[in-house]
C-alpha cells in the first residue's frame, strides 16, 4: 500500500509528517495529466532499478509504486528535504541544477551541499531552487513511452512557477506500507 504525505512548510513539521526519518518516498506530480497508471514520479532517465545511470540527469516517469515498493531509481531520503536536499540514497547522489535559468535540466551528481543542490519544497507543492525561487522543477508537456506504451516519461526542467503551468509544477511524497 502506497501512504500519500504532503510535504508541510515548516523543517519541525516535516519531520513529524507522519513519515519515518530516513525513510525513502517517490516524488509524484500531484496532476495525472495523460498518465495511465500512477502518475509520474522523478526518476533517473534510462534504465530501471539499480542498473539506471545517474550520469544520465532526472526525467518525469511513470510511478512504479503500483508495485507495493519504492524502486531505487525514484527514491529520495524524506528527512533530507528539510535540509533541501534531494538525496537519492542507492546511488548515493543528489538533484543538482545546471544553471539557475529557465530550460536548465535536473542532473545526478555526488553530493557537496553546494547551492546548486539546495532546493525548497513548499507546502504549496512546488520545489524550486533555494537560490531561484521564481523557477520550478517542472515536468513537460510532450509525452513519450519507454519499454512498453505503460511507460510514459516527461522532460523535467527548471521553468518560471506560473499558475498555468501548475499541472505540471506541483509535487508530493508517497511511502511504500
Amino acid at each position: 500500500m502506497i501512504k500519500q504525505t504532503l510535504i508541510p512548510a515548516a523543517a519541525a513539521l516535516l519531520l513529524t509528517a507522519g513519515v519515518a526519518q530516513a525513510e525513502t518516498v517517490e516524488v509524484y506530480l500531484l496532476d495525472m495529466l495523460d498518465n495511465i497508471q500512477e502518475g509520474y514520479c522523478l526518476d533517473i532517465a534510462g534504465g530501471q532499478g539499480p542498473k539506471a545511470d545517474p550520469d544520465n540527469g532526472l526525467q518525469a516517469h511513470t510511478c512504479y509504486s503500483p508495485s507495493g515498493e519504492i524502486f531505487v531509481d525514484q527514491g529520495f531520503t524524506y528527512e533530507q528535504f528539510a535540509d533541501g536536499t534531494f538525496y537519492m540514497p542507492a546511488f548515493d547522489v543528489c538533484m543538482q541544477a545546471v544553471s539557475q535559468e529557465a530550460g536548465s535540466a535536473l542532473d545526478l551528481v555526488a553530493c557537496d551541499g553546494s547551492d546548486a543542490q539546495s532546493f525548497v519544497f513548499s507546502s504549496e507543492g512546488t520545489i524550486t531552487p533555494a537560490a531561484a525561487s521564481h523557477l520550478c522543477v517542472t515536468a513537460g508537456e510532450d509525452t513519450r513511452t519507454g519499454r512498453s506504451q505503460t511507460n510514459q516519461i516527461k522532460s523535467l526542467t527548471l521553468e518560471a512557477c506560473d499558475d498555468v503551468l501548475s499541472a505540471y509544477q506541483m509535487w508530493n511524497v508517497r511511502t511504500a506500507e
